[in-house]
C-alpha cells in the first residue's frame, strides 16, 4: 500500500489535478529525452506498444529498467517531481 498524495488512490488524490502539457503522449519533453538521443527509435517504440496496449510501463530497451508511461503518469493526474521521461505534465 502507498503513502499519502503517491497516486494509488486516484479519488484521494484528485484535488492535485493538474493539466497535461500541449503535446501527444507519445513524445517526450525534449529535457527528458532529446530527439537526437542515441535509442531515441527504440524507446518510443517500446513506449508506443506499452500505450496502445493500456500498459503502465515496458522495459527501457537499451537499459532493461522499469518505465512508466506517459498514459499511466496522466492517468495518476499529477506530476510527482521524479524526473519521469515520460512526464504529461513537464511544459
Amino acid at each position: 500500500m502507498g503513502e499519502p498524495g503517491d497516486g494509488d488512490d486516484p479519488g484521494r488524490d484528485a484535488a492535485r489535478r493538474e493539466p497535461l502539457a500541449d503535446r501527444p503522449l507519445s513524445r517526450p519533453h525534449a529535457d527528458r529525452m532529446p530527439a537526437d538521443h542515441p535509442h531515441d527509435a527504440q524507446i518510443l517504440r517500446a513506449h508506443e506498444e506499452a500505450l496502445r496496449a493500456g500498459a503502465d510501463s515496458y522495459v527501457d530497451p537499451p537499459t532493461g529498467l522499469v518505465v512508466l508511461t506517459a498514459g499511466y503518469l496522466a492517468r495518476r493526474g499529477f506530476c510527482c517531481e521524479s524526473g519521469c521521461r515520460h512526464c504529461p505534465y513537464l511544459a
